[in-house]
This record gives structure tokens, sequence and C-alpha cells, in this order.
């Protein structure tokens, strides 16, 4: 009668030699992992009682009105942006004159297409594109009226007006963005961490998620790094005042590293000018016409 050992499967097949010994060492990762999740949560409870735990930093209700603001304009503006697509999309596909770089916004584009579609479109393809341009018609009224409300609010923040002031490239929209989502005292322990919170900092490799190093994290507000990627390509301008260093990445590299490095940049200035104004960053100032025969004003403080 033969005696089946340790390492012995049933059938007379002796099992793999790493593969139990992996099994064996699956279940202690496991239960070392849930202790350590009890002792983290221990912990965590301790810290509770004693009133230790970091604060979450909590907006003000008017900047997380701006944010909402911005997060609608910048969701109206990819719409309309696939409109675009669509409408290239169904002119390519029914191999039409190329649209060529006018596109279907820009100059006299808007004639010509409708000429396309009227002479070499299927009826189908020419409902698809007429349907199209009637709903970025209806996103472009309320991306105008998105854009004034946002333009007019960011001339009367305070933090925003000194960003448009003391650093070439940002706008009324990349300022106010950069006062919602990086103002407020103690927001941030230092300009690094501003920029990580952006997601524009690098990656490296991580085991858990399989992600590649070399890529930016993509963490945080969507709608603020594409306003800072764009502020950041006005350096390409001869007269930007870093338009050195933007040209010396572009040639050692491409133009979006470059503008990238810009928008890090742009990022830890404009941390430091809303760390060092605090809560005062979001003050609105209000500018109202006193009846009088004589003209003048008077400014009304709010936060």
């Amino acid at each position: 009668m033969a005696v089946r050992g340790r390492g012995d499967a049933p059938g007379g097949r002796r099992a793999a030699p790493g593969r139990a010994g992996g099994h064996l060492r699956a279940a202690r990762a496991h239960t070392a992992g849930e202790d350590g999740q009890g002792r983290r949560e221990a912990a965590a409870g301790v810290a509770l009682a004693a009133g230790r735990l970091p604060e979450c930093y909590v907006p003000p209700s008017q900047v997380l009105e701006w944010r909402a603001l911005l997060e609608c304009y910048h969701d109206l503006r990819a719409e309309h942006s696939g409109g675009a697509q669509r409408i290239h999309a169904a002119c390519f596909h029914q191999g039409t004159t190329a649209l060529g770089e006018a596109g279907v916004i820009r100059g006299q584009a808007r004639p010509r297409l409708e000429r396309i579609a009227e002479m070499q479109l299927s009826p189908v393809g020419r409902q698809q594109v007429m349907t199209a341009l009637a709903i970025m018609d209806t996103l472009s009224e309320h991306l105008d009226r998105l854009r004034r409300r946002l333009v007019h609010t960011a001339r009367h923040v305070t933090g925003a007006r000194a960003l448009r002031e003391q650093i070439y490239g940002v706008g009324p929209m990349t300022a106010l963005a950069l006062c919602s989502w990086l103002g407020g005292a103690q927001r941030f322990s230092s300009s690094r961490n501003a920029v990580r919170f952006t997601g524009l900092d690098i990656t490296v490799h991580s085991s858990d998620s399989k992600r590649s190093p070399g890529r930016l994290s993509q963490q945080g507000p969507q709608v603020l790094r594409w306003l800072l990627f764009e502020a950041a390509k006005t350096s390409a301008r001869t007269c930007a005042p870093d338009h050195r260093y933007y040209t010396d990445i572009k040639n050692r590299y491409d133009a979006s590293r470059a503008a990238l490095s810009q928008a890090r940049r742009i990022v830890r200035q404009a941390a430091h000018i809303l760390t060092a104004l605090g809560d005062d960053a979001f003050t609105v100032t209000t500018v109202t016409q006193k009846p009088s025969a004589q003209t003048s004003s008077s400014t009304v403080v709010s936060r």
C-alpha cells in the first residue's frame, strides 16, 4: 500500500511545489491585511475620541457655486465639441468635400457646410448634420450667458483679480477656477501639494493598479486642468515672460510637454499668491452707483 506524502495530490500525482506555498502565502497576506485594517480602524477610533483627527476643508457656499458654474461651462463645451465631431464623422463616412481648416464653427464655415449637406449628403446624413447644428446653436447661447456671468464674477473676486494681475496668461475664468479650488487659509502646506491636487503631477509605477510611470495622475477637477493648459499655451508668444522656458522644453520634447510644465509653474505661483491672501481671496467687491447728481460709487464688501 502506497503512502501519500504531504506534497502528493490525489490520484498518485505530485502537486506542484509552489502551488501549496502560494495559497498559504496568500492566506497569510489576507490575514495580515485584515489585521492591519483592524489596527488602523482602532487607531482612528482613538484619535477621534481624543479629537486629533485632521479637519476636512469645506469651502464656503459661494465657492461651491463658482465651482458648479465652471463645471457646467466645461460640460457644455464638451457637448458642443461633440456635436462638431459628429458632423465631421457624418461627412467623412459619406465621402463629402473636406470641410477645411474652418471646420464647422469658424468664419464662413456654416454656409459652406449647409451647401455640402444639401448637395452631397443623403437625406439621413443631412438630418444628422442639421440636428447637430441646431443643438450646437442652443449650446452656444447657454455658453455665452455662462461665460459672461463667470467673467463678471471673476472681476469682482479679490483672489481672481490678484491672479490676473500677477500671472501672465491667466484670464478671468482661469483665475476664478484657481481661486475656487486652490484658495483658502492654509489650503495647502506647499505648492507641490497644490500641483498634486490639480492632477498635473507625473505618476510613478504603482503595482496595485498596474499604472505605468510617466503619465499624468489626472486627479482633481478636470475643468481646472483644461483652463491651466489653455493658459500655459500663451507662453508660446514671444512677448511672454516665460517664452524661453517654454521654447526650451518644446525643442527638447514637444509642445504638449512644454504646456504642461508651464501649467505647473502657474499652479505654484497661484498657490503662493492665494496662500498670502488667505480667506480674503474669496472677498467679493461690488461697485454700485449712488443716486446723486455727481457720479460717485461706493464699494460694498461681502464674503
